[in-house]
C-alpha cells in the first residue's frame, strides 16, 4: 500500500509537501510568545537577517528603533534577540534587573574564540570567581597605582620614539599603536613587554587584528546563525578559527615558560598568581590550566583591541580637526610644558584635553551594542515578556548619540564634555557599559587613553599626508575601528 502511494505521488507534489511542512515547523519553532516585544516581519529560516547592513549594523537598528520604539525583538535564524534602547531601558536591563540578565548567550563563533571558561563568556560561579581573582590580582600588580602609571609612561616613550623614526613621512599607525597598548597588558600578564621589531609578536598582533576585523564579516555572522551548515563552508569564520589556534599556541608557550621557573612564594605576574591559585584549588575545579589559558587570552584581546581602536580614532580626529588639535596642544603646553611627561594627576587640570578624549570615545563608539547578555530566567521589561534564554542587546549607540542629551550628536564636538570651561561628564556616556558585567579593565583603559593621547600630542602634530583626504569610515568587528589609514606625525 505504501509502495503504491509513493509511486503515485509525483516529485513535484512531494517537494511542495516538504516545503509546506518545513515552513510550518519553522513557524511553530520560532513564533513569538504572547506579549513579546514588537517584531518586524520575519522571513522563514532566515529571520531578520535581511534587515541587517553588515557594514554598519547601527543604521538598521536606528531605523527599527524609530519604527518600533525603545524595545523590539528580532530573530537571527532561530535565535531570539531583544534590543533595548535609551537610558531608561538600558539601565533597567543592566542595573535594575541586572541579575536576571547577567549571563552570556551561546554564540557559536564566540564559543570558539571566547570560550565559556574565561572572563568574557563564562557564567555563574565560574565567572564570579574568575572576575574576582583577576581584579584582585591586577590591583596587586599595580592597577590604579603609581607602578602601572609608570609602565604606561614608559610605553609612551617607546611609542614616541617609533613615531619619531618615521620622520614626518606618511605611515599606518595601527601596528605601532597596538603594540604599545598590548605591551601594557602583557607586562601585567607575562611580566614583560615586546619590542616593536619583534617579528613573532608583530605576527601575533596581526592575527589579533585580523580576527577582530573578520568577526564582522557576513560569513562569520552566518556561522552564528547556521553553524551546522557554515562549518563545512569556506569564509572568514574559518580564518578566525585558524588564527585562534595560533594565538592559543603562543599563550601556551608563555604559560609553559612560567611553569619552568615558577616560584610559589614569589608571583611575578598574573600567570604566576593563577598557577598558585591552581595549586590551592584541589576540589572546586574553578581554577585549572585551561581556565588560565582562556583568561589570559581574554585579557590580552580585550585589553588590546578596544583601546588601540580608540587611540587610532583619536589620531584620525585630530588630523581632521587641526583647530581642536591645536587647542589641545596649547593646553598641554600651558599645564605640563615640554620638560616632563604627562601624569594622571594632570587630568584634573587638562579640562579641554580630557573632553576631547571623551568625545573620541563617544564618537568612535567602538562597542556599539555592548557585549551581549542573555535572560537567565523569565523576565518582564517595560511590560513585555522576555523568556529565559533570550539574547539581550543593550544599544549603547542610542545613549552616545541621543539627540536629547548631546547638542550635536553626529558632530565631533568636545564641548559636549565641558561646562563653563570645566570638564563635565554626561550620565549617558557609557562606553564601558554599566552594572556587574561592566568592563573589567575600565580603570586601565582610561589611564592608557589619557597618557598615550597627551604624550603623543605633546610631541607631535598629526596631519593627513599631502594630497590625501582622510576618511571617518569604520570597519565593523569585535571593536569598531577606523578603516586602515596613513598619517604624518610631525615633530613639534
Amino acid at each position: 500500500m505504501l509502495h503504491f502511494l509513493w509511486d503515485s505521488i509525483s516529485l513535484q507534489t512531494f517537494l511542495i509537501f516538504l516545503v509546506v511542512f518545513l515552513l510550518i515547523a519553522d513557524y511553530m519553532k520560532n513564533r513569538n510568545p504572547k506579549n513579546f516585544p514588537p517584531t518586524p516581519f520575519r522571513l522563514p529560516f532566515l529571520g531578520h537577517l535581511y534587515l541587517i547592513d553588515f557594514k554598519d549594523p547601527t543604521v538598521a537598528v536606528e531605523k527599527l528603533n524609530k519604527k518600533y520604539g525603545d524595545i523590539f525583538g528580532m530573530n537571527m535564524g532561530s535565535m531570539k534577540i531583544v534590543i533595548v534602547n535609551g537610558m531608561r531601558l538600558v539601565k533597567e536591563v543592566l542595573i535594575n534587573q541586572g541579575d536576571k540578565f547577567l549571563d552570556r548567550p551561546d554564540f557559536p563563533l564566540d564559543e570558539e574564540i571566547f570560550s565559556k571558561i574565561g572572563l568574557i563568556a563564562s557564567n555563574g560561579h565560574l565567572w564570579k570567581a574568575q572576575r574576582r581573582f583577576t581584579l584582585t590580582t591586577l590591583r596587586n600588580f599595580g592597577l590604579g597605582k603609581r607602578s602601572v602609571e609608570e609602565r604606561i609612561q614608559e610605553e609612551c616613550r617607546y611609542l614616541g620614539d617609533v613615531f619619531r623614526d618615521e620622520q614626518g613621512n606618511p605611515f599606518n599607525p595601527q601596528l605601532k599603536v597596538t603594540n604599545a597598548v598590548s605591551n601594557v597588558i602583557c607586562s601585567l600578564i607575562f611580566g614583560n613587554r615586546f619590542e616593536y621589531h619583534d617579528e613573532n609578536f608583530q605576527r601575533l598582533l596581526k592575527l589579533m587584528y585580523e580576527t577582530a576585523a573578520l568577526h564582522g564579516a557576513i560569513t562569520s555572522q552566518l556561522y552564528n546563525n547556521f553553524p551546522s551548515v557554515m562549518k563545512y563552508l569556506p569564509g572568514a569564520h574559518q580564518t578566525i578559527f585558524k588564527n585562534w589556534r595560533l594565538l592559543k599556541s603562543f599563550m601556551q608557550e608563555q604559560i609553559n615558560k612560567h611553569k619552568e621557573d615558577w616560584n610559589p612564594s614569589e608571583s611575578r605576574d598574573y600567570i604566576d598568581s593563577y598557577l598558585l591559585e591552581i595549586s590551592k584549588d584541589h576540589d572546586r575545579d574553578t581554577f585549572r590550566e585551561e581556565h588560565l589559558m582562556a583568561c589570559t587570552l581574554d585579557l590580552m584581546f580585550a585589553g588590546t583591541e578596544t583601546t588601540s581602536s580608540t587611540l587610532r580614532w583619536a589620531l584620525l580626529f585630530m588630523a581632521i580637526h587641526p583647530e581642536i588639535q591645536a587647542r589641545v596642544q596649547a593646553e598641554i603646553d600651558a599645564v605640563i610644558g615640554q620638560a616632563r611627561p604627562p601624569a594622571l594627576e594632570d587630568r584634573n587640570k587638562l579640562h579641554y584635553t580630557n573632553a576631547v578624549i571623551h568625545e573620541v570615545q563617544r564618537k568612535g563608539n567602538v562597542i556599539p551594542f555592548n557585549a551581549p547578555r542573555m535572560a537567565a530566567e523569565d523576565a518582564y521589561v517595560d511590560g513585555y515578556y522576555i523568556p529565559k534564554g533570550t539574547v539581550i542587546m543593550a544599544n549603547l549607540t542610542s545613549l552616545l548619540f541621543d539627540k536629547n542629551e548631546w547638542k550635536t550628536p553626529e558632530t565631533f564636538n568636545p564641548e559636549h564634555f565641558l561646562k563653563d570651561g570645566k570638564f563635565w561628564k554626561n550620565e549617558t556616556f557609557t562606553p564601558f557599559s554599566m552594572g556587574k558585567r561592566a568592563c573589567l579593565g575600565e580603570m586601565l583603559a582610561r589611564a592608557e587613553l589619557f597618557l598615550f593621547f597627551t604624550s603623543l600630542l605633546q610631541k607631535f602634530t598629526f596631519q593627513a599626508p599631502p594630497g590625501t583626504t582622510l576618511s571617518l569610515r569604520s570597519m565593523p568587528g569585535i571593536a569598531v575601528a577606523p578603516l586602515p589609514f596613513k598619517i604624518c606625525a610631525v615633530l613639534r
